[in-house]
């Protein structure tokens, strides 16, 4: 996972869903993804074990403005927001838990 890149925030209302207490797990998805499938539970089983730890999917190919003002590339991709929405660690590609773990370590 990299540095999220500076002071991008995203709202609940962008997102379709609440952020979480402590951080948020964003996940872009397409239905055509086989590696979306895999990302979708190891972020579920992450923000299952953290508290205040919420896992949004969004579909990337029916939020196209999104998509593009954040440069989502490839599906999945993953973004980490701390409480107040900024991104603070994204990825392309499916990630490994222990990664997903150690970039909420710098979101909470």
């Amino acid at each position: 996972m990299r540095d999220g890149g500076g002071a991008v925030r995203l709202s609940a209302a962008e997102l379709g869903a609440p952020l979480g207490e402590r951080a948020t797990l964003v996940q872009f998805s397409t239905s055509f993804c086989q590696p979306c499938r895999a990302t979708r539970r190891t972020l579920a089983e992450v923000a299952g074990m953290v508290a205040g730890v919420a896992h949004v999917e969004v579909d990337a190919e029916s939020q196209l403005e999104l998509v593009r003002r954040l440069e989502v590339l490839r599906t999945p991709t993953v973004l980490v927001l701390d409480a107040s929405g900024r991104v603070v660690r994204r990825a392309a590609g499916q990630p490994r838990r222990a990664d997903v773990i150690a970039a909420l370590g710098e979101a909470v």
